[in-house]
């Protein structure tokens, strides 16, 4: 179960792979992580850097996509890729322009100690993981 001291915005299902805020929740950053809903899964920050998407829906046709989505900057995409093999594209992106998201497949062997690997990299402050959110476009008439 997640650590309760992160700031959850309410949700009726808990975030998949728990071990990866623990990590987070055991170091120096876990005061500026925040957990948010986000399409059926939940979205990790620090500060207002989105870092992670934490995807698990397990049907079908998700199931290719399950993992962690990792959030980065196009120009870091091929040296991440080196140090993970198993990150790959988004498949439910195929056929577009670099989304800014890798994936690190659920499926994959060796998934858990990549994904600590990760949350290790964010925690000692590689800057080629994260992105700042482009700003909502506000809706006309509000």
């Amino acid at each position: 179960m997640p650590r309760a001291d992160f700031a959850f915005m309410a949700t009726k299902k808990l975030p998949a792979y728990s071990f990866v805020l623990d990590e987070l929740a055991e170091s120096a950053i876990a005061p500026k992580v925040r957990v948010r809903p986000m399409f059926g899964s939940h979205s990790v920050y620090i500060d207002e850097k989105i870092i992670f998407i934490l995807r698990r829906k397990q049907t079908p046709e998700s199931l290719v996509d399950d993992g962690i989505w990792i959030a980065m900057q196009p120009e870091h995409n091929s040296s991440l890729q080196r140090e993970f093999p198993s990150l790959r594209r988004i498949a439910m992106f195929a056929g577009r322009a670099f989304s800014g998201w890798l994936n690190l497949p659920e499926r994959e062997e060796g998934f858990e100690e990549a994904a600590l690997r990760v949350c290790r990299m964010v925690i000692d402050g590689d800057s080629r993981i994260g992105k700042i959110p482009p700003a909502k476009k506000r809706k006309k008439g509000k």
